[in-house]
Formats: C-alpha cells, structure tokens, sequence
C-alpha cells in the first residue's frame, strides 16, 4: 500500500501549489494544475496527466481513479485543503502537461475564436468553453490574456483546454497576418462600424476567425480595422453591451462548424 502523504510542507504538494498560483512557473515548466473529479477525468480523456494525487475518501467513492496515466499519490485531507483553491474540496488534484502550439499550427479552411487582451480567466475558459462546442479547432490568446491554464480558466472550460489547439501571439496583427494566409476570414466582435450579426454569411468554407476584445474596451480600433468584416449582436434599446463570454459565444454559434 502506497504511504500518504500527510505533510502540507512536502515539496511535491508545495510544487502542485506552485504551478496553481503562478502563470510563470506553468509556462516554465510546461505544466498546469487541475482540481476536481469533472475537470480532471474530462481532461484525462485527451491529455494524460503526469501526476495523480486524491484522498482515501475520494478513492473509496471513485475507484477507477486508480487507473489514470500518470504517477499516484494519496493524500491526507489536510494536503487536500491546502492544494485546493475551493471551499468543498473533492480531493482529486492532478498535473498535466501544458500544450501550446505556434501559429504555424493554423489549418486552412478551419475554424478559430481569437482573443485580445481578455483579462477575466473566467471568460477565457468559457469562451473555449464555447468554441469546443460549436466545432472550432483552436484558439488564439493575444497580447495581455488571462492564462487559460489559470486554475479558474481550466474550471471554466470544463475540458476543453485538452480538446483545442491552443496557439498564443504577442500581438493580435501577428494572428491575423496567419490568419490571412491561410486564406482565412477574420470577422471582429464591434459594436461601432459594424454589420448586424444576422446579415453576415454564417458557412464560410475558407474558414473563419472570431475575433473578441477585452471586456472593457473591445477590440482595439486597428484590430477592426485589419478584420475583413466588423459585426455587432443586435440588442434590445437601452442595453449598451453583453459580456464578453456571452457576447463570443454568440458569434461563435453564429459561425459553428457544426
């Protein structure tokens, strides 16, 4: 029988806390933090973990556990509490690796959501929540987005981060250049110079970009200026915008592939 580990000062559990906290030592090392039973099992299915660790009372529940990929270890429930970053831990943390592509990665005549600068990790998650659902292939972060590998992202996304190709920019005029060469249409979420949604051809078989701005700002006034069609989701009087999680997933059933 595997000994636990009992010690919330154990250097394995202080690196697991490590990579939850810190956006650098997840890029550093490749890695990322997940926690929970959903997220962690959803994720398994396409990315294989590295490291498994759970308590006795969610083995007891959950004995297939027991069979993911990735090296084993029980803990006590107090570790539990300290690798956790919610109020009900269910006991089940595990690391992945981190998977990032270039943009050489884009394929011609697919699918993509594009994001600028979105800063709620929530909204991050969500919109790759999204854009999995509706058959996109990737995602694109640029400039200062919110790390989709965040603890709360991975939550949001229910998955997804293992589903996607997720490719990162330093500018959002870099993506868009890819985009364009691989023959692909860039259509940006803007409420001023813009067409209504419903006016714009939703089968694009050259492919599509969705691009979506921060959640204060929007898209930067060149990023417009540099999509091949602005677009606006129209709204009732009196109500200036919608979130911008809500707001992408709409453009994104919108343009689905599926």
């Amino acid at each position: 029988m595997q000994k636990t580990i009992q010690s919330r000062e154990n250097e394995r559990v202080k690196h697991a806390c490590a990579l939850r906290e810190s956006a650098a030592r997840r890029r550093a090392e490749g890695l990322f933090f997940a926690e929970g039973l959903r997220l962690c099992t959803d994720l398994a299915q396409s990315l294989a973990p590295e490291e498994v660790y759970y308590t006795e009372r969610l083995l007891r529940a959950h004995p297939g556990i027991a069979q993911l990929p990735g090296q084993h270890a029980l803990i006590s429930e107090a570790v539990a509490d300290k690798l956790s970053d919610t109020r009900s831990p269910q006991g089940l943390f595990c690391i992945f690796p981190r998977r990032v592509q270039t943009l050489c990665g884009l394929g011609r005549g697919r699918r993509y959501l594009c994001m600028e600068h979105v800063q709620d990790p929530a909204n991050v998650g969500a919109l790759l929540r999204s854009a999995a659902a509706f058959g996109f292939h990737g995602a694109v972060l640029c400039g200062d987005c919110a790390d989709p590998f965040a603890p709360k992202a991975a939550r949001a996304s229910m998955g997804a981060l293992a589903r996607m190709t997720l490719m990162l920019a330093d500018e959002t005029k870099q993506a868009i250049d890819a985009f364009h060469l691989c023959g692909i249409r860039v259509i940006a979420a803007a409420l001023e110079h813009s067409a209504l949604l419903e006016t714009a051809q939703a089968a694009l078989p050259g492919g599509v970009a969705v691009l979506i701005g921060n959640e204060g700002n929007g898209l930067a006034p060149q990023t417009v200026a540099a999509a091949d069609m602005a677009v606006r989701i129209p709204m009732a009087n009196g109500v200036e915008s919608l979130n911008a999680a809500v707001a992408g997933s709409v453009l994104l059933w919108h343009f689905r592939g599926v």
